[in-house]
């Protein structure tokens, strides 16, 4: 029966207090507290966190010095996965790496290229290229140089995990990588010019392509070379075998650090919640905050939030609130 199946423990990161993994460790051991047997699959949305969930094992990894986002080297991490070379853009293009204020003007993806390249130099031939915690508004350009504009026939996926198209992603994107209006409107005149470019040089009109404004444009500018965009949260979890594990579950816990539409449009949380439903098991979230009107009815919330009384609070013991709250979910079942 499946009561007697494992609690599927697979949560997405709660930023800034626990990675994936880490995660899905505290939801088991709220599961394991009430007798029930806990599985632990963590998850990601093709953004920050991807490499971890797809290259876990530390001898899969590999390091490149590359030209980070304001132009200074950094070491960046990634990854191999069987045939298939692991990239996170914001190991090598990442606001995190932005030691002071960030200049979106300035602000390149020529290490992410780079990176690209290192893994075309080492004969690899599929590569997917995971987005998000991007500095970077500039259409993919650094990195396209990088390249010499040329992908070499590689089959190239990049992992996105918002549909913004490539001129908006000045408007929507600009201002959280430190752009103030008038950066706005140059980035977007930017934009504007790079997409016509690529049109004249390429025959790909990105401007209306969903998702081409993901990372700034990156996403934009690869395909135009040719790449594939695909939503991250289903292609992490079709790797990692998602649907099977559900199959196998008797509940499914999930969750990230802020719940709210954006949750359940694309990313982990919603894709697990779809997932789960077509496999015919039921499913819960912990959340460290949430909208709860943004969930479907039927599908049962904790938030660390709630649990400890503040957000402060919830933060400094992340893990253990973690704990309490998927212990309680599954006591209640």
């Amino acid at each position: 029966m499946k009561a007697d199946r494992p609690v599927l423990c697979c949560p997405d990161k709660f930023r800034g207090t626990l990675t994936a993994r880490e995660a899905a460790d505290a939801l088991a051991a709220g599961v394991e507290r009430t007798g029930r047997a806990a599985a632990r699959l963590p998850l990601a949305d093709g953004g920050e966190g991807t490499l971890d969930v797809l290259c876990p094992d530390l001898d899969s990894r590999r390091t490149t010095r590359v030209t980070g986002p304001l132009g200074d080297p950094v070491e960046a991490e990634w990854g191999v996965r069987g045939d298939t070379a692991v990239i996170e853009m914001a190991r090598a293009s990442g606001l995190a790496l932005v030691s002071g204020p960030n200049d979106p003007l300035r602000a390149t993806t020529a290490g992410t290229g780079e990176l690209i390249e290192a893994a075309l130099d080492d004969g690899l031939r599929r590569i997917v290229v995971a987005l998000g915690g991007s500095a970077t508004v500039d259409g993919g350009l650094g990195a396209l140089e990088a390249l010499d504009f040329d992908l070499r026939d590689a089959e190239v996926v990049v992992a996105c995990d918002v549909s913004t198209t490539f001129v908006d992603a000045a408007r929507m994107f600009g201002p959280q990588k430190g752009a103030d209006a008038e950066d706005v409107r140059r980035l977007e005149q930017r934009l504007e010019r790079l997409a016509e470019r690529y049109r004249a040089s390429h025959g790909v009109d990105v401007r209306r392509l969903p998702g081409s404004g993901a990372a700034g444009g990156l996403a934009g500018g690869l395909a135009v070379l040719g790449a594939r965009l695909v939503a991250g949260a289903a292609l992490v979890a079709d790797a990692v075998g998602l649907r099977a594990s559900l199959g196998s579950s008797s509940l499914a816990l999930t969750g990230e650090g802020h719940v709210d539409a954006t949750s359940v449009a694309g990313k982990v949380v919603g894709h697990v919640i779809g997932t789960a439903r077509d496999a015919g098991t039921p499913v819960a979230v912990v959340a460290g905050d949430a909208d709860l009107g943004a969930l479907p009815d039927d599908v049962r919330c904790l938030t660390l939030v709630e649990l400890a009384g503040s957000a402060e609070t919830a933060r400094r013991d992340a893990a253990g609130l973690a704990a309490a709250a998927a212990e309680a979910l599954v006591a209640r079942r």
